[in-house]
């Protein structure tokens, strides 16, 4: 992989990476960065911490494909957020980051408050705005791992970082703003409330078995075999025998990694075979592009975690044609899902869709 860095005009970073070295550029910037006025406030009941980011409001919403800000910039004087040039992908400090501050102190309240340290990235995963992260070439689906990795190592390395969470929003029925492929990386100043639990779990589990929660679970995977849609020796795919979501699936090394960056170069590119087979089933299923969330649990930046397993969930937000899988009252108020299909009925669903991949 190789990697240029550079900074824009307001000062934020931007990273180029690519399976070729990078030609020289300039960093532009689609707007001024202005001030962050991110506190965070306590919430007592559910002990865990609430993000305030009210510049947030008027950020950029669905713009047409003349005025999309991660597209390469054509003219200069209209500059976008990424450059022209030979990149795979781009990673850019959000210019409406929700996380992180200029202000050392944060507005009192009647609870605990204090200072949003951290802050957000985007991750631009093409200069193809008509591509999905599903359609992109296994080589690439490399370098977007290896950008990932790299982004979590550079930040976990900062003092207000805690957890690094690398994500993926697809499809306005999940709330996008932007049209274009991407990612976005939020680099928590706190362990944030289900990873630190999901933590919890594997850790209480390693100590009583000395093994690993993760591993045990997708050993039994492997065994029963009928919710596993891809594996290898490096790899496996499955819907989860817990899936909350229909067609909900989860994607791990079979080796307890802890992190994006203590992949091998063997499980990266499997993991990368793994995620586009994946996405390019969902997306055949119905022939129409798939909303999903996609997101990464890994291990938090600081401490030793050896019972941490690395993987990517993928939540799908259709549970048939046209029909939407809404958090309602017993999700939202009560925190329990309830599921209308099982999980062995979606994976052989999965398993049945055939689709060309590298």
């Amino acid at each position: 992989m190789h990697k240029l860095q550079l900074q824009k005009p307001d000062g934020r970073t931007l990273v180029l990476y690519g399976r070729a070295p990078i030609d020289a550029a300039e960093a532009p910037a689609a707007g001024q960065a202005g001030d962050r006025a991110s506190h965070l406030r306590y919430h007592p009941l559910r002990d865990e911490w609430i993000v305030y980011a009210g510049h947030r409001q008027h950020r950029t919403f669905l713009p047409p494909p003349e005025w999309n800000p991660l597209a390469a910039t054509i003219d200069p004087a209209h500059p976008t957020e990424v450059p022209r040039g030979n990149w795979d992908v781009a990673v850019f400090e959000n210019l409406f980051s929700a996380l992180g501050t200029q202000s050392a102190t944060a507005p009192p309240a009647i609870v605990p408050t204090r200072p949003c340290g951290g802050t957000c990235e985007v991750v631009v995963f093409t200069q193809d705005q008509t591509a999905s992260l599903g359609s992109l070439s296994l080589d690439h689906l490399e370098i977007v791992i290896a950008a990932w990795a790299d982004r979590t190592a550079t930040l976990s390395a900062r003092d207000d970082v805690e957890y690094v969470f690398v994500f993926e929003n697809r499809g306005v029925e999940v709330g996008v703003t932007l049209h274009h492929p991407h990612g976005q990386i939020y680099a928590y100043p706190f362990v944030p409330p289900i990873p630190e639990r999901e933590l919890t779990m594997q850790r209480i589990h390693f100590e009583r078995h000395g093994t690993g929660l993760l591993e045990q679970l997708l050993a039994n995977e492997l065994e029963a075999e009928q919710r596993i849609l891809h594996a290898t020796e490096a790899v496996a795919a499955w819907v989860p025998v817990c899936a909350r979501w229909a067609y909900e699936v989860w994607i791990a090394p079979r080796r307890r990694v802890g992190r994006l960056p203590d992949l091998t170069d063997v499980e990266r590119r499997e993991l990368a075979r793994a995620l586009q087979i994946v996405l390019r089933k969902l997306d055949a299923l119905w022939k129409r592009p798939m909303p999903y969330i996609l997101s990464i649990a890994q291990a938090p930046a600081r401490g030793d975690h050896p019972y941490a397993h690395l993987r990517i969930e993928i939540y799908p937000w259709l549970r048939m044609p046209g029909r939407l899988k809404y958090l309602a009252g017993s999700e939202v108020g009560a925190g329990v899902f309830t599921a209308d299909t099982l999980p062995e009925d979606k994976a052989a669903e999965l398993r049945g869709v055939e689709v060309a991949h590298d």
